[in-house]
């Protein structure tokens, strides 16, 4: 199998600095919505006001977990992963770059191989996809603990040019699971 063409690796650290940023709101709204709340008591409509301590998250219905603002951000995150894991040329944020930044920089030193940028994206999907499920299935701090630790990975690709999902990637291709055998040295 040969490997695609190239990519300009600013791109995807364009990218990353973008979805940080989202990131870091869904994980605010997150942690300040229902996801941590703790509810003292509440009114249940079909039977009454119920008192005890609970999660607010489980004591919620899943429309109104769904409603939650840091879900409705971290559900735009997962389909802008999903998009960039499907159709990589088309994605926002590199369409972005390769139109309005990329024009204005030097062309690149190098270039990088497109799949393990993708594969990070893939990542990135399963993480808050894992939270998003989870949030919706009542599972207190689910929504923050997947937003910040996809911010953490995003953070660190945008701020160092050290994308975790990309190593990931690299370490299964070594281990010869997927992309081209392990040599034999």
């Amino acid at each position: 199998m040969s490997t695609p063409a190239g990519i300009d690796p600013r791109g995807p650290r364009f990218a990353a600095t973008i979805t940080s940023v989202l990131l870091l709101a869904a994980t605010f709204l997150a942690l300040t919505g229902m996801s941590t709340a703790t509810s003292y008591g509440w009114f249940s409509p079909g039977s009454g006001f119920v008192v005890g301590e609970g999660s607010a998250v489980a004591a919620a219905s899943p429309l109104q977990r769904a409603q939650d603002p840091g879900f409705l951000l971290t559900t735009l995150i997962a389909l802008l992963f999903l998009w960039s894991v499907v159709s990589p040329r088309t994605a926002p944020w590199g369409v972005l770059f390769r139109r309005v930044v990329r024009p204005r920089l030097a062309p690149p030193t190098e270039l990088e191989d497109p799949r393990p940028p993708r594969f990070a994206q893939g990542v990135g999907l399963v993480v808050v996809g894992a939270g998003l499920v989870l949030h919706l299935l009542g599972v207190p701090w689910a929504l923050p603990i997947a937003t910040a630790a996809a911010f953490i990975a995003a953070f660190l690709n945008a701020a160092f040019s050290f994308c975790l999902g990309c190593q990931i990637y690299l370490l299964l291709q070594r281990t010869g699971l997927f992309g081209r055998r392990a040599s034999a040295a």
